[in-house]
């Protein structure tokens, strides 16, 4: 029943992405992508809490795969993100695409290390 599990998952996380990404979308400045940009941060940020989370956790497989491969893996989407950092290049607007991309990787790897360290301030290490 995993399949479930990740498809439930999957369900709740696509929605929760478009509904915020189209609230932060509205404040976007200069054509700065914030909705999905936002998106990615947060959800790496979880994933990061949930990281630490789940290894201190015994839960089952289903709520791990519902909550990482489910929830999060459709609420976080770089399919999404590759396509405006693809649409920003070929308009031509090769410092926002820098911005943007460079932005997003670092800016979601240090929210997963800042979720991490928030998880483990929790819990401990």
């Amino acid at each position: 029943m995993i399949w479930l599990s990740i498809a439930s998952g999957g369900a709740i996380g696509a929605v929760l992405r478009f509904y915020l990404a189209t609230v932060l979308s509205r404040f976007e400045l200069h054509g700065f992508p914030w909705g999905i940009f936002s998106v990615n941060l947060v959800g790496c940020a979880l994933m990061g809490i949930l990281y630490v989370g789940l290894e201190r956790l015994e839960i089952g497989d289903d709520l791990k795969y519902f909550l990482t491969v489910g929830l999060l893996g459709a609420f976080t989407t770089f399919s999404t993100f590759s396509l405006q950092l693809y649409e920003l290049i070929i308009e031509g607007r090769f410092g926002m695409a820098l911005l943007y991309g460079g932005g997003s990787l670092l800016g979601c790897l240090a929210a997963l290390a800042i979720g991490v360290a928030l998880a483990q301030l929790t819990w401990g290490h």
